[in-house]
């Protein structure tokens, strides 16, 4: 006696799983292939001075060589917000810069992505820069496992010293100089008049040895 259709389509159905997912799997593995992770790295926080140059260092590891297919991408959390704005992107030697006020006319390119560089720098930094930046790098087929963040804190310029570095420099120069030459020309009396002293002590006795003898 045949079995009924329905039961025979409920036998192949285990089969045909299998192969289904051999498929999936087999697709899996040559869309992955050669695929590793790129590691990007860049320093928990820095501190700018208000009104200088920052520089936001971002350095990433790829197993694969960088080409045109590589691009990196800067995005900013402004300082108590979850807001996430993209200000800056690189990509086949091209800079395009983002239209957010904050940075407008600031960024400039500073990485080299042959040597894995990503960095960037950004002109005249003000209190409204405070906050975190994103890292993201781009080096197909390798993945991002994480972009980078840093924390940026701009603080008020430090106060400079009345006199340059170099007057400073000079004038403690100076003085250690004056104190050694002082200290040569002491030592150099001491010993001028010990040996003085000696000398004399012995003209007195030999004078003293012909007295008596006479």
């Amino acid at each position: 006696m045949a079995a009924p259709a329905g039961a025979g389509a409920l036998i192949a159905s285990p089969d045909r799983r299998r192969c289904l997912w051999s498929v999936l799997a087999a697709a899996l593995g040559l869309l992955t292939y050669g695929v590793s992770a790129l590691e990007v790295y860049t320093p928990k926080e820095i501190f700018v001075a208000n009104g200088t140059q920052g520089k936001l260092t971002c350095k990433f590891k790829s197993t694969n060589t960088t080409g045109t297919l590589t691009s990196v991408s800067w995005s900013f959390q402004p300082e108590g917000t979850d807001t996430t704005v993209s200000f800056f992107h690189y990509s086949q030697g091209q800079v395009y810069a983002g239209n957010y006020p904050p940075f407008k006319d600031r960024i400039s390119w500073a990485g080299d992505l042959d040597k894995k560089d990503a960095s960037i720098n950004i002109e005249n930094m003000q209190f409204i820069h405070n906050g975190t930046y994103i890292c993201d790098v781009k080096n197909p087929p390798d993945i991002v496992v994480q972009p980078g963040h840093i924390r940026l804190y701009v603080v008020e310029k430090e106060i400079l010293p009345a006199f340059p570095v170099w007057v400073v420099v000079g004038i403690v120069t100076a003085v250690v100089l004056g104190l050694t030459l002082l200290i040569t020309m002491i030592l150099a009396v001491v010993y001028r008049r010990r040996n003085s002293k000696r000398d004399y002590a012995g003209f007195g006795e030999v004078d003293c040895s012909v007295v008596c003898a006479l």
